[in-house]
């Protein structure tokens, strides 16, 4: 990888409030959770980046001494952490590994961000968005989102409360990036893709949400770290979209003899151990941001159908479509 200039640098840099580097080198990352779909998603884009040096750690992150030794070794100027616990095959997981989920998506980030802030390093963390539910004041449909600076108010899932906890210490770091992500979706069929699992469901709750599509939010988040942007912001695409809207898109691009039910969240919550977080993110502040750095994202409603363009263009070329999909991808 060759190295940038200073005058480069700069330029690269000229936003924000820059998190100082040590020096005007080539940006090197380290990046936890390089086995995550995320993390491989981040992999991609700083090892394709000439400025950009990319290490995948090697070590769990709530082992604080091993996180030390690393980053003393590796000396990055910059972390990417996209290392955590969401439970499989969802969150009710957490409900019964609660020791686990603590390990990692606790004491782990917080020896990263800690680590990171006494070693002077910008550190970028993939968080969740599953902190907050509508109520009075952003009533479901109403127009008005949560912010950067709203509380969490939701903690019925286990998953969901430590990740609260965990935002309300990370704010005071002053090198960390904080990444609000919310049900996520991708042009794959990944197990972690927010309409993969619900294809599979047979009943739906139809509850308008923020949701991050990755092919326009990993680049940016990128682009985030490059300019050494500190605090929290809400990572999702401006806007809101329902269950209903994303599987009538399903069955639009992928499979027009797909069908669903809608049932309530009373219903819902008949079937399922922790409860489910839906809101709506007010992304102002995100998108304020990325145009200082000469990013744009698109509304959910057209990040969305753009995502199923691509995932129907990419099925179609792996033989998936239009009658061949693998079984593991469709609903028992």
């Amino acid at each position: 990888h060759q190295s940038i200039s200073i005058s480069e640098y700069i330029t690269l840099n000229r936003t924000s409030s820059l998190f100082s580097v040590s020096s005007f080198k080539a940006m090197k990352v380290l990046l936890y959770g390089k086995n995550g779909w995320i993390g491989g998603m981040c992999a991609d884009l700083v090892s394709n980046d000439e400025s950009m040096e990319l290490v995948k750690s090697n070590v769990r992150i709530e082992n604080r001494a091993e996180v030390e030794a690393e980053l003393d070794a590796v000396k990055p100027t910059h972390v990417l952490l996209a290392a955590g616990i969401t439970g499989r095959p969802n969150i009710d997981w957490c409900e019964t590994h609660k020791e686990d989920t603590i390990r990692t998506n606790v004491i782990g980030m917080l020896n990263v961000a800690d680590l990171t802030n006494l070693k002077g390093i910008h550190c970028t963390v993939y968080a969740t968005g599953c902190i907050f539910e509508y109520d009075e004041k952003r009533r479901l449909g109403n127009g008005v989102g949560f912010t950067e600076e709203d509380a969490p108010n939701f903690s019925a899932s286990f998953y969901s409360e430590t990740k609260g906890y965990m935002e309300a210490l990370l704010k005071c770091y002053s090198n960390v990036l904080v990444l609000r992500v919310r049900m996520p979706i991708s042009d794959d069929l990944s197990s972690r893709n927010f309409v993969t699992k619900i294809v599979k469901y047979e009943r739906v709750v139809n509850i308008p949400n923020s949701m991050t599509v990755l092919k326009e939010l990993v680049p940016a988040s990128i682009a985030m770290t490059k300019a050494g942007l500190t605090g929290v912001y809400n990572f999702t695409n401006p806007g809101v979209i329902s269950h209903a809207q994303v599987l009538d898109l399903y069955t639009k691009y992928i499979d027009p003899s797909y069908t669903y039910k809608i049932f309530t969240l009373e219903e819902q919550a008949k079937v399922i151990v922790a409860g489910r977080s839906n809101n709506e993110l007010d992304a102002t502040k995100l998108v304020t941001a990325l145009e200082k750095i000469g990013v744009k994202i698109n509304p959910i409603d057209v990040a969305v159908e753009e995502c199923f363009k691509r995932m129907k263009s990419n099925l179609t070329e792996m033989g998936w479509l239009p009658d061949n999909m693998p079984a593991e991808f469709k609903r028992a």
